[in-house]
């Protein structure tokens, strides 16, 4: 992948000469929520969302199987939805606190990760995106070439399978969401909260499961809504994918890393047509996000448009975004994110083993 020659060059330019207070005291006036659109984004979403899940269930139950189609939409919907969730979980999307976790543990149900699970995770991704002393924890395992070629095979070849697209975007989304979300690791006593969080939401899942088997069936229930979900949640780990793994992205150690570097240098621009950026809640606009991430998604847009520094960005279209699934290591003599390949061909160069 690479951003646009002009970006290219552009690097860390604007963001060199701005600090991390001038950076945020720029994004801080979009940082209020508005609960007059943040309840109309709610209604526009899941509603639409409902319509047509009740329409693929409606088709799949009387033999129409086109309606499967609809799986498309639908996904797109529950994507948004998630989007939503994301914000609850920043406490971006209400004023209250209260709204947002209300609002996030109902959409959880739907989207089938546990709010508050999800959330602790998601704040330490924020708290040390771009830190390689910091990593594992709500981001994409990413590994340097020095670290890859230290590794026996063996290990080598289960992180080549992790990075792999067809690991990455279809049998890790699904593993993510349907089996990694069901469980907790850390002790109980000590993480009640996640346990509750995990347990709760497993509950209320249990509990839809139980009355749309009572009402429509369980075979078409599953058949309408499985789709659905996989999709979704392969477009939801693609987005997210692409937000940090890309060339020219920031990886650095804690003595050097830099907070507005991260955000700036770190997060993607990701410039989707217009539809998509509403459908995805304006996700890839993750460069504001990660400089506050307070800004409900509705007014990103807003707040790019303002700023002409923000387009400074490390920016990726949908075509070139393709690209990136093929990056997997961080070479930090280069500082640029390499393909196994590249890291291969430069190995023989340097007659590493």
């Amino acid at each position: 992948m690479e951003s646009s020659p002009k970006m290219a060059r552009r690097s860390g330019t604007s963001g060199s000469r701005v600090g991390v207070r001038a950076w945020r005291e720029m994004v801080a006036s979009y940082a209020t929520p508005d609960t007059r659109r943040s309840i109309i984004q709610i209604l526009t979403t899941a509603l639409p969302f409902l319509a047509f899940a009740g329409a693929i269930l409606y088709g799949v139950d009387n033999g129409w199987w086109p309606a499967l189609a609809l799986t498309v939409p639908a996904a797109g919907f529950l994507v948004r939805l998630f989007a939503i969730q994301h914000d609850c979980g920043h406490g971006s999307f209400f004023k209250a606190r209260w709204a947002n976790n209300l609002v996030g543990r109902l959409i959880g149900v739907l989207t089938l990760t546990p709010y508050t699970f999800w959330r602790t995770n998601h704040a330490i991704h924020h708290a040390g995106a771009g830190n390689l002393d910091r990593r594992g924890v709500g981001d994409v395992n990413t590994w340097t070439v020095r670290e890859y070629f230290a590794e026996p095979r063996w290990k080598r070849f289960f992180y080549r399978s992790y990075r792999h697209p067809l690991v990455m975007f279809g049998l890790g989304p699904t593993f993510l969401f349907f089996i990694r979300h069901r469980f907790h690791i850390g002790p109980p006593l000590r993480d009640w909260r996640m346990w509750l969080s995990v347990l709760g939401t497993n509950t209320a899942i249990a509990g839809v499961l139980v009355v749309m088997g009572l009402t429509i069936g369980i075979g078409p229930f599953l058949i309408s809504y499985l789709p659905i979900m996989l999709l979704a949640a392969s477009i939801g780990v693609w987005l997210f994918y692409v937000q940090h793994q890309f060339e020219h992205t920031y990886w650095d150690k804690t003595r050097s890393w830099s907070y507005r570097a991260a955000a700036v240098e770190g997060s993607s621009f990701y410039d989707l047509p217009r539809v998509l950026h509403w459908i995805t809640g304006h996700l890839g606009l993750h460069h504001i996000h990660h400089l506050s991430s307070r800004i409900p998604n509705y007014k990103l847009r807003a707040c790019f448009d303002a700023h002409p520094e923000l387009r400074d960005a490390r920016r990726l279209t949908l075509w070139s975004s393709l690209r990136c699934a093929r990056l997997a290591l961080w070479d930090e003599e280069s500082r640029r994110l390499v393909s196994f390949r590249t890291a291969w061909q430069q190995a023989r160069l340097t007659n590493r083993p």
